[in-house]
């Protein structure tokens, strides 16, 4: 893809989808992308914004049966406090890194890499 602009946009639309609220618009924006875009830096881009979207579900899943249990609930505090910590901080580098490097795509720290 010889466009840097579109290619800078769709990057940080994938990472940056994660502050809307709705649950199929934020994974489904980086699902379409992966889908309709050619360029490979972009589809890496949204590889990886789906998989910290589903590392984000599959932690908070583990806060919330570790807060069912009276030992979790302190472990349980302190995971969803670094989760929502996390989930805006991450995608903010993750955005600032695509649209300074739109070269190279980003890769989140601490993540299963599911798809």
């Amino acid at each position: 893809m010889e466009n840097s602009d579109q290619r800078k946009l769709l990057s940080a639309l994938c990472h940056g989808s994660i502050f809307l609220s709705s649950l199929l618009i934020s994974i489904g924006i980086p699902v379409a992308i992966l889908l309709i875009s050619e360029d490979l830096i972009v589809k890496e881009n949204a590889r990886e914004a789906i998989n910290f979207h589903i590392n984000l579900y599959l932690y908070a899943a583990i806060a919330g049966v570790l807060a069912i249990t009276v030992i979790g609930i302190p472990i349980a505090i302190v995971l969803g406090i670094a989760l929502f910590v996390a989930s805006f901080v991450m995608p903010i580098l993750a955005i600032v890194s695509a649209l300074s490097n739109p070269a190279q795509p980003y890769r989140y720290s601490f993540i299963w890499r599911l798809v």
